[in-house]
């Protein structure tokens, strides 16, 4: 059944909810995943992204969401202008991405301290996107939920590791996923709660041997 969200679409600023509203969202997701505003970001667009993108602001609101901006701020059109003035160096190129979605970004982001992450992922209309990768592994999440994503070595007892430490915390999970490039190599855990995970959860968790990275969504 539609929900009255499907029907009316998201608060944004358009012109398109799939263009626009979504492209801004791909840039918060990656932001939040990243852990702060890079310093560098490099946005590659495929398909229709890269066809379309600019007469529909798509350029724009991926920068806009590196910056931290949701689909509703009405300073999505002076993104580069903000960037420039936070000193955020970024650059925008069309890219062939074989097997993409044709409303696919790809953006690989970088800060002093940091270490560089690429994400990819792609709008399906009604302002939601999907993540389909995440430094080079295949993924598939919506960050619509809560969603706790965890790097690690793919190794017997890191899933242990961790639903044991959201199981002392009382944290339900929702649903689980684990994909890995290769057996004994890196592996991504996307795991989707009914509550938040507190900072001393996701510390427990860094500290553990073979997690290499956490971080959180908060559902939005």
């Amino acid at each position: 059944m539609a929900s009255i969200f499907d029907i009316l679409g998201p608060v944004m600023v358009g012109p398109s909810s799939s263009h626009t509203a979504g492209a801004a969202r791909i840039g918060m997701i990656a932001r939040q995943l990243f852990g702060r505003q890079p310093e560098k970001a490099a946005v590659y667009l495929h398909g229709s992204f890269a066809a379309t993108g600019k007469g529909h602001g798509t350029d724009k609101a991926l920068i806009a969401g590196l910056l931290g901006m949701r689909p509703d701020d009405m300073r999505i059109p002076d993104s580069f202008q903000i960037a420039q003035e936070e000193g955020m160096e970024f650059t925008i190129s069309p890219k062939d991405i074989r097997e993409a979605h044709p409303n696919t970004a790809q953006i690989i982001m970088e800060a002093e301290g940091v270490n560089t992450m690429t994400i990819q992922a792609y709008s399906i209309g009604g302002g939601r996107i999907r993540v389909c990768k995440v430094d080079g592994i295949d993924v598939d999440f919506s960050g619509e939920s809560n969603t706790l994503i965890i790097r690690n070595v793919d190794e017997p007892g890191r899933i242990t590791d961790v639903t044991g430490a959201l199981s002392k915390a009382r944290i339900n999970i929702a649903t689980m996923q684990v994909f890995r490039e290769k057996r004994g190599g890196s592996a991504i855990m996307v795991v989707e709660t009914d509550q938040v995970v507190p900072k001393e959860t996701m510390d427990e968790l860094q500290s553990k041997e073979g997690i290499i990275r956490v971080k959180f969504l908060h559902a939005n």
